[in-house]
This record gives structure tokens, C-alpha cells and sequence, in this order.
């Protein structure tokens, strides 16, 4: 009888072991996944602040968290099992779904860029593509439906490096180790853009410190700086956005002709990076990189524009009339 308990209890030991150090392993590739998809987390962290500079104070962080919420939802509920079911089941539809997904954010930080240089033109734009908001209501909502719509695009990118990451292995551990990677990067990417955009409460709060001691001078003179600085940093952060969004589009879909041997652009753009690093003494790696992020920026902006008139005079449309299809359809269904 002892001898079977031990037996037993060495058993139990043996799998305590065996799965701390597939803990242990889920966590050491979910953090080297992270690492590989953080171009895409900064990306989304610069867009994402955007979406709440219109709105008083009091509603920044409901928003926030509103669309930290869809995130999650976009990133474990369809793109986690969406992934796992592609990789297994149709592979070769990856590719081409994250083009499109890249051609959506050229759109996206083209149309930003048009309505700065041409604001009445990309007002006609807008007005073809959905209906002018008629309270403060629906534009919150219309906001939060855009960032979530525009992290889903982002979210796929970031789910899908993590997934070309992976080691083959089980479905089960490919699944945790998304899933932890989608939670850890949701909560570091919204956590930090609560940070960035409660920033001027916390300078405002330090600037109206009574002066009861030796610190709170230099505090106050700190919260002052930092209610001045925060508008200006919330407009270069929703340029880097805009320009996040063109870049990181071009580049899906320049690395996505690659993949199906039209890789001329790729390679062009990485051979002038290599050669204007060699021209320079220093940072030769930073150097070739901004060169070829140039290239990928220059491309998704021509993408983004010639998306522009397209979507307001072929995709609206179309759209329009396939929607009223599509609500008798499910109307029949439930009838």
C-alpha cells in the first residue's frame, strides 16, 4: 500500500515537473514572440491615441477601455482560433488576407493624410462612405468602432508573426502561447495609451500642488510642463500613428508579393538600404532599416491613395447594394 502511494506521489511529482516547465516554455516562447512582433505593438500604441482627442476628460478611459475590450475580443475569440484553424486547415490563405489587411491600413493613413491637405475633398469622401454623426453619442461610438476596426487589422498582424514564430508543435500549446500573447500585449498596448492620454491630469494635478514644502515648486513647475507638452505630444503621436499605419501596410504587402515571387520591390528597397549603409560611418543597421521603411511608407502611401477613389466610387457602392441582399437573406432565415 505505501509502496503505491509513493509510487503514486512520484507520479504527481513527475507531472507537477513536467508542466512548470511547459509553463516555463509556453512563457519563454510567448515572450520571444512578443519581441518579434513589437514593431506592430508600437504601431498600434502610436495609432491608437488618436481616437480620444476629441473627447472630454471624463470619457477617455471608458474609451480606452471599450476598445482594449474589442481588441481582446478581436484577438481570442476570432484571430486565435481563426489562426490555428488556417495554419491547420488552408495555410496558403494567410498571405493573402493579410494583404488585404495591409491594403486597409494604407487606406486608413492615406485617407488621415488627404483629409489634412485636402479637408473639403476628404469631407465629400467621407460623406460617400457612411453617414455624418448627430450626437455626441454616435460619434463616441463611430470612434470606438473605427480603433477597434483598425486594431483588428493590427491585432491580425501581431497574431499573425507570433503564429510564424512558433515552433511546430501541438495546437493546444500554439493556442496558449497566442492566447498569452494577445492578453500581454493588449494590456501593455492600452496600458500605456492610459498613461499617455491621463498625462495632462497628472501634470494638472501636479501644477496645483499647494506650497506647503521645499518640493512642491519644482513639482508644480514639472506639471505645468507637462500640460503644455502633452498637446503637442498627442499630435505627433497621431502623425507617427497615421504614419505607422503606411508604413506597416506597405510592407505586408510588398513582403506579401514576395511570397508569391514578386519580390522585386523587397529587394530593391533592401539592396538601397545596404548601400546607403555602407556610406555611412555609424548605425549602418539603423540606417538601412529607415531606408527600407522609407521605401515600404512610399509604397503603402500610392496603395492608400489609389484605395481612396476606389472605395468611394466601386466598394461603397457595391456595398450599398449588397447590404439590403444580404438583410433579406438573414431575414428569410429567421422567418
Amino acid at each position: 500500500m505505501s509502496g503505491g502511494l509513493v509510487a503514486l506521489l512520484d507520479d504527481i511529482a513527475s507531472l507537477a515537473k513536467m508542466a512548470a516547465a511547459s509553463i516555463d516554455d509556453i512563457a519563454g516562447q510567448s515572450a520571444k514572440a512578443g519581441v518579434k512582433a513589437a514593431g506592430v505593438v508600437i504601431d498600434d500604441t502610436a495609432v491608437t491615441p488618436r481616437y480620444v482627442t476629441d473627447f472630454s476628460p471624463a470619457r477617455e478611459l471608458p474609451i480606452i477601455g471599450r476598445i482594449a475590450l474589442g481588441s481582446l475580443r478581436n484577438k481570442l475569440l476570432i484571430l486565435l482560433p481563426a489562426a490555428l484553424a488556417l495554419s491547420l486547415l488552408l495555410p496558403g490563405a494567410i498571405t493573402p488576407l493579410l494583404m488585404i489587411g495591409g491594403a486597409y491600413l494604407c487606406y486608413e493613413g492615406a485617407e488621415k493624410l488627404y483629409e489634412v491637405v485636402f479637408p473639403h475633398e476628404a469631407q465629400a469622401h467621407e460623406a460617400t462612405i457612411e453617414p455624418v454623426a448627430l450626437d455626441a453619442r454616435t460619434v463616441e461610438d463611430q470612434k470606438i468602432a473605427s480603433a477597434i476596426k483598425t486594431d483588428f487589422i493590427l491585432s491580425a498582424e501581431i497574431m499573425a508573426i507570433t503564429l510564424a514564430a512558433l515552433p511546430a508543435d501541438s495546437w493546444l500549446k500554439q493556442a496558449m502561447i497566442l492566447a498569452v500573447v494577445a492578453v500581454g500585449i493588449t494590456a501593455a498596448v492600452y496600458g500605456a495609451v492610459a498613461l499617455i492620454v491621463k498625462a495632462d491630469d497628472f501634470g494638472l494635478a501636479l501644477a496645483r500642488l499647494s506650497p506647503a514644502s521645499a518640493l512642491a515648486a519644482p513639482l508644480r513647475v514639472t506639471g505645468r510642463a507637462i500640460v503644455r507638452a502633452m498637446p503637442h505630444l498627442l499630435k505627433a503621436l497621431a502623425a507617427i500613428g497615421t504614419a505607422a499605419m503606411i508604413w506597416v501596410g506597405g510592407g505586408i504587402i510588398l513582403h506579401g508579393l514576395d511570397a508569391y515571387g514578386l519580390g522585386g520591390p523587397t529587394h530593391l528597397l533592401h539592396d538601397a538600404g545596404t548601400a546607403v549603409a555602407r556610406a555611412v560611418p555609424v548605425a549602418k543597421p539603423v540606417v538601412a532599416w529607415a531606408v527600407e521603411a522609407a521605401g515600404f511608407g512610399v509604397a503603402g502611401l500610392v496603395i492608400g491613395l489609389l484605395a481612396i477613389p476606389l472605395t468611394s466610387r466601386v466598394l461603397s457602392p457595391l456595398w450599398r447594394r449588397v447590404k439590403p441582399l444580404g438583410r433579406r437573406v438573414l431575414s428569410r432565415g429567421r422567418a
